[in-house]
């Protein structure tokens, strides 16, 4: 979601219906990530970029937990084109719960979050935080260590946006 974070171009604006967020853990992570489920009444905000030089196998291995499934039709854009569309989700018989031991990392909070403000503004950022099911996980506040390896600096008032998010979810944040 974060330009940032990725060498992918262009990014275009992207709506998919049918699919809804949530924070999982697979076994051979050592923290929660984001996931999708299937949620027919579910629409959420993202973007599509293609894959640099079509190498889909890179894209797995960097999203080694995740399975790829086909999404192009359920996806709605405004880029030409376009041939096919995947999302990444944590296949459910290798989901685990999140927890203490393998929390949130506000690192990727941060990551994630900024994208949505730089993508969709402060509206897309709160429609991101209300459309993620799973805010009952700890977050492991590592921002002055990030864990995360595609970690990002925020302005000022990105932090206090993240935090305040936070703070409205009842997110429960430890050092």
């Amino acid at each position: 979601m974060n330009r940032n974070t990725h060498s992918f171009a262009p990014i275009h604006p992207s709506r998919i219906t049918g699919w809804r967020r949530i924070w999982q853990r697979a076994p051979n992570r050592p923290a929660a990530f984001l996931s999708v489920i299937v949620d027919p009444d579910s629409v959420i905000d993202g973007v599509i970029a293609p894959v640099p030089n079509d190498d889909w196998v890179a894209l797995d291995e960097r999203e080694f937990s995740y399975a790829r499934l086909a999404v192009t039709d359920a996806v709605q854009h405004a880029a030409s084109d376009v041939r096919d569309i995947s999302i990444y989700a944590i296949p459910p018989e290798n989901t685990a719960p999140p927890d203490k031991n393998h929390p949130i990392l506000l690192s990727y909070v941060d990551a994630v979050l900024q994208g949505y403000l730089r993508e969709f503004g402060e509206t897309g950022a709160e429609h991101f935080c209300a459309s993620t099911d799973g805010w009952d996980t700890p977050v492991r506040n590592d921002r002055t260590d990030p864990v995360y390896p595609r970690a990002q600096g925020l302005t000022t008032t990105e932090r206090t946006f993240v935090d305040d998010m936070l703070l409205t979810l009842r997110a429960k944040v430890f050092a």
